[in-house]
């Protein structure tokens, strides 16, 4: 389980931030004493940190100075102040990556698992998040997240949607995703396919997402 450190003064923007991390399972800590951050960083011990520019004090810049001199975390800066001296700053300094406010929190939970990857060393190469149009999946977690809402997801059904959102626009065929979940197809029911594809069906309309899968007759599924 991954923790990251929130260091923003704006608590409505931190807030946001803190909801939607802990709904994608991350542990979090928002800072409220900004006179000196490094008592909570080495007590907390984040994974990663999200760090403004504009704080009480000293800025987000001298922040990820005196991170550094203790660790190599991931740093993404989130910040409204858009020059590129800035963005030259902040990775300079040591940050991994820049976001300008005011900024989707998709994408930023998208920066997030990159900089995790990129740190952390993931065995399986594998991406862990695939989008298509306004769904998104968290194939390690096994959720699919529609604006606000979200659902979890059987082993079996985040195969299928994975293999389906891989395969944007394209008939996937039946035979193939039977593969896919079964070492040996000749011992499952076809039935069984159209059990699991049903039932993540249902659970996408639950969140908004009715319609999304499509049936091929004879041959497969596909999205749309």
């Amino acid at each position: 389980m991954y923790k990251i450190l929130i260091v923003e003064d704006d608590t409505t923007i931190s807030t946001i931030i803190e909801e939607k991390l802990n709904k994608w399972g991350y542990i979090t800590l928002k800072l409220q004493n900004f006179e000196d951050i490094m008592p909570d960083f080495t007590s907390f011990q984040p994974h990663l940190v999200l760090m403004d520019i504009n704080l009480p004090y000293y800025d987000g810049f001298y922040w990820c100075t005196r991170i550094r001199q203790l660790s190599n975390v991931p740093i993404i800066f989130i910040s409204s102040r858009d020059t590129d001296g800035d963005k030259i700053r902040a990775i300079s300094q040591g940050g991994d990556d820049y976001i300008e406010k005011p900024f989707s929190m998709d994408l930023l939970v998208v920066k997030i698992q990159a900089a995790l990857r990129r740190a952390y060393s993931y065995s399986d190469q594998t991406l862990n998040i695939q989008q298509y149009k306004d769904m998104i999946l968290d194939i390690e977690g096994l959720k699919v997240i529609c604006g606000e809402n979200d659902i979890e997801l059987t082993p079996n059904e985040g195969k299928i949607l994975a293999m389906l959102m891989r395969n944007q626009g394209k008939v996937v065929s039946r035979t193939r995703l039977i593969r896919a979940l079964w070492d040996d197809e000749s011992f499952v029911d076809d039935n069984t396919l159209t059990v699991n594809v049903n039932r993540l069906r249902k659970k996408l309309k639950a969140i908004g997402l009715e319609g999304y899968i499509k049936t091929s007759k004879g041959e497969g599924y596909k999205l749309i």
